[in-house]
């Protein structure tokens, strides 16, 4: 699979002044719920009207979707709104009812995307297809598995195809339902550059008062669009009730969001741009001779170790200098979250190069 032009074509035929939305109740409840958001939606930034049909839940027990019957409300929500419509798809059985109703965009869960199997089942079932279809990435933050699932749509003959971000799982407890790790979405971005790109800020944030600023951070990365929940009483939405927004507020959000530009060609833009863009060559090139100079003496107290069979782990130097760190970080304006994944991942290489000298 390689990067062409023609990725982004179907996104460009919406012929947009603005970032494209997707928005909608997280699930599809009532007919009449289904209506009263669409019309709500429909004279505004929002292109296309999404509902979970299918709620694959965490645990059983749960409000799992109305199933085929929403599939109806969302013909009917189309036939008077004329916004296109979107719904989940996890099974073979999902997506032959979704053409079957000619839906006009298919997403793809995080869920979903970790099984290969499933993603071909799926591909298989839309091979061909002209219909828009989105891959979440994985709940997992493993990049070869989404540019997995992509290929595997790729190959199938698939032509409108784009990508959703919508953060990924961790163990520790952040300010996020799910980690955006935006590097992965950047890393994606940069093998892919013409392949739309779509933010998840509700599944990202898990909370409606963050949705603003996820959905800027998204912008500010060039994100081609935005997949917001938004329900008219999301207090007592059937599912995801804490991350969802109410119509008015979407609007205003909207409103708010500033969209940047790519580059600017002023000369006096490029002229600065340049000389900053050079000082941070400097100083990453000053960061990894440090790094390594630190790795050096890593070794060194790993030898020492060996020499006097000391185990290898020093769990309580370990957390006095993280303590430390965080500290110390703080001070120069470095939030803990950075502080805590840098210097775990510095702890780690160094007691790689220990085992080795250990061994």
């Amino acid at each position: 699979m390689e990067n062409n032009k023609n990725m982004h074509s179907w996104l460009d035929d919406f012929k947009l002044s603005h970032p494209l939305v997707i928005a909608g109740p997280c699930s599809a409840e009532t007919e009449e719920q289904v209506l009263a958001i669409a019309h709500e939606l429909k004279d505004s930034d929002v292109s296309v009207f999404r509902a979970g049909i299918w709620k694959p839940r965490t645990r059983p027990g749960g409000f799992e979707g109305v199933g085929e019957a929403g599939l109806k409300w969302l013909q009917r929500a189309k036939a008077e709104t004329g916004l296109l419509m979107a719904v989940e798809v996890a099974n073979v059985n999902h997506v032959k009812l979704a053409l079957e109703h000619d839906i006009d965009v298919l997403w793809i869960g995080a869920r979903t995307a970790v099984n290969p199997f499933a993603i071909q089942e799926i591909a298989d079932a839309l091979k061909g297809t002209d219909k828009i279809v989105l891959l979440k990435n994985p709940v997992n933050p493993d990049l070869s598995l989404w540019l997995g699932g992509l290929e595997r749509l790729y190959n199938a003959g698939i032509k409108k195809l784009g990508v959703i971000h919508r953060g990924f799982s961790s163990y520790e407890k952040t300010k996020y339902r799910n980690n955006p790790e935006w590097q992965i979405a950047i890393d994606l971005q940069n093998r892919f550059p013409d392949l739309p790109i779509i933010c998840d800020p509700s599944h990202i944030a898990g909370k409606r008062d963050m949705i603003q600023e996820v959905s800027q951070q998204a912008l500010d990365l060039n994100f081609d669009g935005l997949i917001i929940e938004t329900h008219i009483d999301p207090d007592n939405a059937w599912s995801d009730a804490a991350q969802q927004v109410t119509p008015s507020v979407l609007k205003q959000i909207f409103i708010d969001l500033r969209v940047r530009k790519e580059t600017d060609e002023a000369d006096d833009f490029t002229v600065r741009m340049n000389k900053l863009r050079t000082q941070i060559d400097d100083l990453d090139a000053k960061l990894l001779e440090v790094l390594g100079k630190r790795m050096k003496v890593a070794e060194k107290i790993g030898a020492l170790k060996k020499e006097k069979n000391v185990a290898i782990l020093q769990s309580s130097r370990w957390h006095e200098i993280l303590g430390k760190m965080v500290l110390e970080g703080e001070e120069k304006g470095l939030s803990e979250e950075f502080v805590l994944k840098l210097f775990k991942a510095i702890h780690q290489e160094s007691i790689s190069h220990q085992e080795k000298l250990m061994r």
